[in-house]
C-alpha cells in the first residue's frame, strides 16, 4: 500500500484523500478479482456509505493517468482495473473463461522475444503489451457426469 500512497504524492499535484485511500484498499484488498468501477464502489461504500459512483470513476481515471493502475475490457461490456506494481515492466496476461466468465492471470511475459523482434525489425519502441486468452477454463471444459 505504501509504494502507491508514495506514487500519489510524488505525482505532485494530488493529495491522498480518505476517498482515494478507501478506492486503494479496496483494489489491494481484491487484487485478483478485475473489479469493476460499480464492485468498487460498492465495496468502498461498506466502510464509506457517503461516497459516490462519481467519486470512484474520477479517482479511477486519475489513478489510470498516474499508471497505478490500468484499465481492462474483457469483452463483457465492463472495464476493470487492475493494480500495476512498481517491479512489474508489463502488464500480466489474462485468460478468460468463455462459459463462466472466471478471469484468471498469467504473470510470465511471454511476449518478451517478440518485442524484441519488432522494435527491430519495424524501429518501433515497444513500452507495453496487452495479451488476452479465451477459452475455456478447466472447470467448464473438463466432462461432465450425467
Amino acid at each position: 500500500m505504501q509504494q502507491f500512497y508514495e506514487r500519489l504524492a510524488t505525482s505532485g499535484q494530488h493529495r491522498l484523500t480518505p476517498q482515494r485511500a478507501d478506492i486503494l484498499q479496496v483494489l489491494l484488498q481484491h487484487s485478483e478479482e478485475h473489479l469493476s468501477a460499480e464492485e468498487i464502489h460498492a465495496l468502498v461504500s461498506e466502510t464509506n456509505p457517503g461516497i459516490g459512483l462519481a467519486t470512484v470513476y474520477r479517482t479511477l481515471d486519475l489513478l489510470e493517468q498516474l499508471n497505478l493502475v490500468l484499465k481492462v475490457n474483457f469483452g463483457d461490456g465492463k472495464s476493470r482495473y487492475d493494480l500495476r506494481e512498481d517491479d512489474e515492466p508489463h502488464h500480466h496476461h489474462h485468460l478468460i473463461c468463455l462459459s463462466c466468465g472466471r478471469i484468471a492471470e498469467v504473470r510470465q511475459d511471454l511476449l518478451h522475444n517478440l518485442e524484441e523482434t519488432v522494435g527491430r525489425e519495424h524501429g518501433f519502441t515497444v513500452v507495453d503489451h496487452r495479451l488476452q486468452f479465451f477459452g475455456y477454463c478447466a472447470d467448464c471444459s473438463s466432462p461432465t457426469e450425467n
